[in-house]
C-alpha cells in the first residue's frame, strides 16, 4: 500500500502561504454547483417514491432498500477505487469524468422497466456522487488559504445543500416540465431523471475552465501517509470514535431524509408535490443556515478547547435532537410536522456541518481523498441501515405507518451518536497535553 504520487500534482510548500486566486474561488464555487446538481435527484427520487412504487409493484421493504442500500451503501463501496484515482492523478480529470458518468447513469436509471434494472441504475449513478465528495474535500485545502479552509468547506456545503434542497422544492416543476418537452409515453418520474441527465451537459463544459491545483505535501505529512493502513492502525481510536459519531448520526438523518415525504403522504394525505416544495425549502433553510452557526460556535469554542470543539458541537447538537424528532411523532397537522422536520433538520446539519475539516484535519495530505471515501462508506454502513430498518419496521411491524417507523430507528441512533462525540471530545482533550506519537 505504498504510496505514489505524480510529481506534477505534489508540491510540498505549507499551506498558509497560500492565497486566494480568482480560479481558485471559481473551482469551489463549480465544484459546489456541480455536487448539488448530482445530489438533486435523491429528492427527485424521494418525492417520486410512491409513483416509482406504483410503476415497479414493489413493498415498502424494497423502497427502503432502494434509498438505503442502492442510493448510499454500494454507491459508497465503489466510489473508494475512484477516491484512490483521485490521490495518484489529476483531479481534475477524474472530475470530468464523474460528471460525464453521473449524466450519463442518471438518464439510463429512467429508461429500466423492472424494479431491479432501476436499482442498479441508481446504485451505479449513486457510485459517481460519492466519489464526487472525497474529491472536492482533497481539493479544498490545495484551493482555499488556511485560515479561510473553514469558509470553504461550509461555503461548499452551503451550494451542494442548495442543489440537494432544489430537487424536493422543484421537483413539481421538473416533473411537468420534462413531460411537456419529451412527448413520448412514459411515466414522469422517468422523464424527470432524463432531463436532470441532460442538465449535466453544460457542466462538463464548464469544468474543463477549473483549476488542478498541486497537492501541498508537508514533510511530516510525506512521513506519516507512507501506508494507509499504518495511518488507520496509528489513529484507529480517533478514526472509531469519528466513524461512530458521524455515522448514527447519518442512521437517523437518512431514515428521515429518505422516507420523510412517503410518511408524511401517508399520514396527512397530502400531495407528493406540495410535500417536495415544502421539503425543498426546509432542507435549504436547514441546510445552509446551520453553517454559519456551526462556523460561529466552532470559533468562539475553539478558542478554549482547541479542536474538541467540534465533536463537542455535534454531540449538543444531536442531543437537542432528540426531543424534536418525539414532537415530530406526536405532530396532528402536516404544518406542525413540518416545522418539527426542519428544525431536526437544522439541529443535525449543524452536528454535521464540521465533520469534513474534522476529517481534513485527522488525515494526511497524500491519502486524503481516501481517507474521505473510506469515511463516507463506513458511515453510509449506517447510513444505509436508516431507510431499510425503517421500511421494514413499517412493513412488519408498524403497519406501514412510516413515520413511527423512522423514530424507532433513529432514536437509539441518536443516542449513540452523542455518547461517541462527548467521548471524542474527551480524547481530543487528553490529546492536548500530551505530544502526538509518531507513525512506526
Amino acid at each position: 500500500m505504498a504510496l505514489s504520487l505524480d510529481p506534477s500534482q505534489a508540491a510540498p510548500c505549507p499551506a498558509q502561504s497560500l492565497a486566494w486566486t480568482a480560479r481558485g474561488i471559481f473551482t469551489i464555487a463549480f465544484l459546489g454547483i456541480t455536487a448539488g446538481l448530482q445530489l438533486s435527484d435523491m429528492g427527485l427520487q424521494a418525492v417520486s417514491l410512491s409513483a416509482i412504487q406504483r410503476s415497479f409493484g414493489v413493498s415498502d421493504a424494497a423502497l427502503g432498500a432502494l434509498q438505503g442500500l442502492a442510493g448510499v451503501l454500494i454507491a459508497s463501496a465503489l466510489a473508494i477505487p475512484l477516491a484512490r484515482m483521485a490521490d495518484r492523478y489529476s483531479r481534475k480529470r477524474v472530475l470530468l469524468g464523474l460528471i460525464a458518468a453521473s449524466s450519463a447513469l442518471m438518464g439510463l436509471s429512467a429508461a429500466a422497466h423492472v424494479f431491479p434494472l432501476f436499482f442498479i441504475g441508481r446504485a451505479a449513478a449513486g457510485i459517481t456522487e460519492f466519489a464526487m465528495v472525497p474529491l472536492v474535500y482533497s481539493m479544498i485545502p490545495d484551493l482555499a488559504p488556511e485560515r479561510h479552509r473553514v469558509a470553504a468547506n461550509l461555503s461548499f456545503a452551503a451550494l451542494m445543500a442548495a442543489g440537494a434542497s432544489g430537487g424536493f422544492y422543484f421537483s413539481g416543476n421538473l416533473l411537468s416540465t420534462a413531460d411537456a418537452l419529451f412527448a413520448w409515453q412514459a411515466e414522469p418520474w422517468r422523464k424527470g431523471f432524463l432531463l436532470l441527465g441532460l442538465a449535466g451537459l453544460p457542466l462538463l463544459l464548464l469544468g474543463t475552465l477549473t483549476a488542478d491545483p498541486a497537492r501541498r505535501i508537508a514533510a511530516a505529512d510525506r512521513a506519516a501517509a507512507a501506508s494507509l493502513r499504518e495511518f488507520l492502525r496509528h489513529r484507529w481510536q480517533a478514526i472509531g470514535l469519528f466513524a461512530g459519531t458521524a455515522g448514527c448520526l447519518i442512521t437517523a438523518v437518512q431514515a428521515l431524509n429518505q422516507l420523510i415525504a412517503l410518511a408524511l403522504e401517508r399520514r396527512y394525505h397530502a400531495a407528493p408535490g406540495d410535500i417536495g416544495q415544502a421539503m425543498g425549502l426546509i432542507i435549504l433553510v436547514a441546510s445552509i443556515g446551520c453553517l454559519p452557526v456551526a462556523g460561529l460556535l466552532d470559533r468562539a469554542l475553539a478558542r478554549l478547547i482547541g479542536q474538541a470543539a467540534r465533536p463537542l458541537v455535534m454531540g449538543l447538537s444531536v442531543i437537542a435532537s432528540l426531543p424534536v424528532l418525539l414532537l415530530l411523532t406526536a405532530a396532528q397537522a402536516l404544518d406542525h410536522a413540518f416545522v418539527a422536520v426542519g428544525l431536526f433538520l437544522f439541529l443535525t446539519c449543524t452536528a454535521n456541518a464540521l465533520v469534513p475539516t474534522m476529517l481534513q484535519d485527522l488525515a494526511p495530505a497524500p491519502l486524503r481523498a481516501r481517507c474521505f471515501a473510506i469515511w463516507s462508506f463506513v458511515v453510509s454502513l449506517f447510513g444505509a441501515a436508516g431507510p431499510l430498518l425503517a421500511g421494514t419496521l413499517s412493513a412488519w411491524l408498524f403497519e406501514q405507518r412510516m413515520l413511527h417507523a423512522v423514530t424507532a430507528v433513529a432514536v437509539p441512533a441518536l443516542a449513540v451518536s452523542a455518547t461517541c462525540a462527548l467521548l471524542s471530545v474527551r480524547q481530543t482533550l487528553r490529546e492536548r497535553t500530551r505530544p502526538t506519537a509518531p507513525l512506526a
